[in-house]
């Protein structure tokens, strides 16, 4: 039900003043989705309950057709959001959803054959980054270790372009030992290193594998040794001289162009 806001003051909109308190969300077991496209990924994946959506007139006309939720649309103009949530939300497109648990082990993935995992990666637009490349070439599911920061957060989702709400995900722990579900299962774990001892990615791509799941490092420390010793294989991207490594997102879209299918 479409619902117009002329005060910033009105109740209706108290949650949406939290929407940059990632402390508070997490509290309150709720995600923010930021932006018409995220938005609209949000409401078409039908995973998440919908609290309320937050738009400006002009999003509201973008969207064009009916917004697909039974929960309250809420439109207010523009310096109203800003007034509220103390960003200034270009889009003029906000949504809060239910959060959901995040662990789980191995069954929750039983029909994946290939698999995202992330070790260490704190920044959260990485994290967005690495669910986006997920999506795009195929992968079945990200596995996050416990230290990577949260695909729930605002700018984690966005940088996803709304990935996180089409891919299933879990955060093992004990980590690395929970991997060891996986390779019961059949998986084959892949460290990506750089390691020049490491074989190259043509040569692992080239040869045949089952089930896979592609594990990537944060930026500085790459894999941890636990992990490199656990895996089955340890794969490197060649580059010239002239860089040291590449971005985790870059090197985990480029190993999976690769290994998808």
């Amino acid at each position: 039900m479409i619902q117009l806001i002329a005060s910033g003051d009105d109740p209706r909109l108290t949650d949406y003043a939290r929407v940059a308190d990632p402390t508070w969300l997490r509290g309150q077991r709720l995600l923010v989705a930021e932006g018409r496209l995220v938005v609209r990924r949000l409401l078409e994946s039908g995973r998440f309950p919908v609290r309320s959506v937050l738009l400006t007139p002009a999003a509201l006309h973008a969207f064009a057709a009916p917004i697909g939720t039974d929960a309250p649309v809420y439109v207010a103009e523009q310096p109203i959001l800003d007034r509220i949530t103390g960003v200034k939300f270009h889009r003029g497109c906000l949504a809060l959803a239910e959060r959901p648990g995040a662990s789980g082990t191995a069954e929750r993935f039983e029909r994946a054959d290939l698999l995202l995992a992330i070790e260490g990666v704190g920044n959260p637009d990485n994290i967005g980054g690495l669910f986006r490349v997920a999506a795009a070439f195929g992968a079945d599911g990200v596995l996050l270790d416990p230290a990577s920061a949260d695909p729930f957060y605002r700018k984690a989702v966005r940088t996803s372009m709304g990935a996180v709400f089409a891919l299933t995900f879990a955060r093992l722990s004990p980590w690395p030992a929970a991997l060891e579900a996986f390779k019961a299962a059949d998986f084959e774990i892949v460290a990506l290193t750089p390691a020049a001892d490491a074989r190259t990615l043509d040569e692992f791509a080239g040869r045949d594998h089952g089930r896979l799941v592609v594990v990537v490092g944060g930026e500085g420390p790459g894999l941890s040794d636990a992990v490199l010793r656990g895996s089955d294989a340890r794969v490197r991207i060649p580059v010239t001289g002239k860089v040291d490594s590449l971005n985790v997102t870059v090197a985990a879209a480029i190993a999976l162009s690769r290994l998808a299918g």
